[in-house]
């Protein structure tokens, strides 16, 4: 596997350290971003930087979906990975329709969540 760049978005510190330790341990350059509006800034500044994209979907500001909604006008090929607890606002086949790549529900799957992102900058 190549050098890939992975933009992880979480509003749990604990939880985005962890996403970073874990995609660095096999080899992705990560951004870790604690703050939605701070990510899409960083997106918008430089969105061909990134080859994929993970993100809570439950954030002050700015939620994961509607986060993704504006990466995806911005750049439409851009892997996105949406993660969140129990949702009645939003599920895999919504998620589906937005554009974005793979839905995964908490707790994660470490392993599944690293096998998906590496099928989506492959």
């Amino acid at each position: 596997m190549g050098k890939h760049r992975v933009l992880v978005v979480d509003d749990e510190v604990s939880v985005a350290k962890f996403l970073r330790e874990l995609f660095e341990s096999r080899g992705f350059t990560v951004d870790m971003v604690t703050d939605s509006r701070d990510a899409l800034a960083d997106f918008q500044e430089r969105p061909n930087d990134f080859d994929v994209v993970i993100t809570d979907q439950t954030m002050p500001g700015l939620t994961g979906a509607e986060m993704a909604m504006v990466m995806l006008q911005v750049r439409p090929d851009i892997p996105i990975i949406l993660c969140t607890g129990f949702s009645e606002q939003i599920d895999e086949t919504s998620v589906s329709q937005m554009g974005i790549k793979r839905y995964f529900l908490k707790p994660v799957d470490s392993f599944k969540l690293l096998e998906a992102a590496q099928e989506l900058c492959a």
